[in-house]
């Protein structure tokens, strides 16, 4: 059990795939201005790295390393198929706001990364583990970033009013330069948090 959950835990903070490997960048500022975007965007992720994961990895030894990527892209494309009609089917005016960054995950950077370092040369249960550990570690970045963002750009988190009606909005805080600046002091925060417990050891 202990294996599993240093697998799980490596994605949530050792190999975060947004603070540590920093990759997927694009989407991650572009969705984060609303809680609510944050949370499809997590499932949509987490739906199509897990599944595709334990697809990779339960066809890893037929599929040809020669044409693995093509294959890995088929499989992606196919659950984020799947995942972009139960958004539209159970979220939809949500999904109208995002439904341009859901259709690019499958070309996101993490989930085919996840496809060729792991599960096509891991088990399925590791694989398992390994997706639901990734997905934590980028659902709880991109849902704190959103937090943040929506109730001093906004007034209000995930569509509930926290602040006085006579609250100004920081409107900057939805824009761009925000998201990363944001990125920016997490990526900080856990760099510092990572050393310090290094030098302990």
């Amino acid at each position: 059990m202990k294996k599993y959950w240093r697998i799980v835990w490596n994605g949530i903070t050792p190999s975060n795939p947004i603070l540590i490997l920093a990759i997927g960048l694009c989407s991650v500022v572009a969705v984060t201005n609303s809680v609510q975007n944050a949370l499809l965007m997590t499932f949509v992720f987490s739906f199509v790295l897990i599944f595709s994961e334990i697809i990779i990895s339960l066809l890893r030894k037929v599929i040809p390393g020669d044409i693995r990527v093509p294959i890995f892209v088929l499989v992606i494309a196919t659950f984020t198929t799947i995942a972009t009609l139960l958004s539209r089917a159970y979220f939809n005016s949500i999904y109208e706001a995002i439904k341009l960054y859901i259709f690019l995950v499958v070309v996101n950077c993490i989930i085919i990364g996840r496809a060729e370092a792991f599960s096509y040369q891991n088990s399925i249960v590791d694989s398992i583990f390994d997706g639901i550990g990734m997905s934590i570690g980028y659902g709880w970045v991109i849902i704190a970033m959103a937090a943040v963002r929506e109730v001093f750009g906004n007034g209000t988190i995930a569509g509930f009013r926290v602040f006085p009606a006579s609250y100004s909005p920081a409107l900057v805080m939805i824009l761009p330069p925000a998201g990363f600046l944001i990125l920016g002091v997490l990526v900080g925060w856990l760099e510092f948090t990572l050393r310090k417990k290094k030098v302990k050891k």
